[in-house]
């Protein structure tokens, strides 16, 4: 019952957002190129996979690295508070799901797919806004490991702007 339970709860998260009228805005282009590389979270919602009794994740990253096909390899790690900082990783591939690569489509396993849309991006690529069409997922993120107190209420003014909750977020501890 439980295995059911999953994948009904998977299947249903796999459904595709189409961008509509209360969806919010991306930022309409990003190069992939530039937008690869080491990223640090500065804050999140909390979410089940990094935040319940088991999972407390602190010095959290995200690596991406542009393929050959046009695809991005995703490495998003972790220490976990809740084991004794042991760390944790998670891979996924992700794609353009729109013609200015502002919409990915990730699968961290196959066929399950999750929205990553960019909300809000520094023009130097120093900061990044990334959210989920129902508005139920958003992390921001930074090269740095600790982000400027200014770059972060900007980040927040744009997730705000775009309707989410910006009361939920919550700082990721770095080193």
């Amino acid at each position: 019952m439980r295995r059911l339970l999953l994948v009904a709860f998977l299947a249903l998260g796999a459904c595709a957002t189409q961008p509509g009228p209360n969806t919010p805005a991306t930022v309409g282009q990003v190069d992939l190129a530039r937008y690869a590389g080491l990223w640090h979270e500065a804050a999140r919602f909390p979410t089940s996979f990094q935040d319940s009794s088991r999972v407390r994740c602190e010095a959290v990253t995200a690596q991406y690295t542009l393929r050959p096909d046009g695809a991005v390899d995703v490495l998003n790690r972790c220490r976990n508070a809740a084991a004794d900082g042991a760390m944790r990783n998670a891979t996924a591939i992700a794609r353009s799901a729109s013609p200015g690569n502002d919409r990915l489509r990730v699968s961290f396993f196959w066929p399950f797919f999750g929205d990553y849309w960019i909300i809000g991006l520094d023009p130097e690529y120093r900061w990044a806004v990334v959210g989920a069409p129902r508005r139920d997922y958003l992390w921001v993120l930074s090269r740095a490991p600790v982000m400027a107190e200014a770059d972060y209420m900007a980040a927040v003014a744009i997730a705000q702007r775009e309707g989410f909750a910006v009361d939920k977020l919550q700082r990721t501890v770095q080193p």
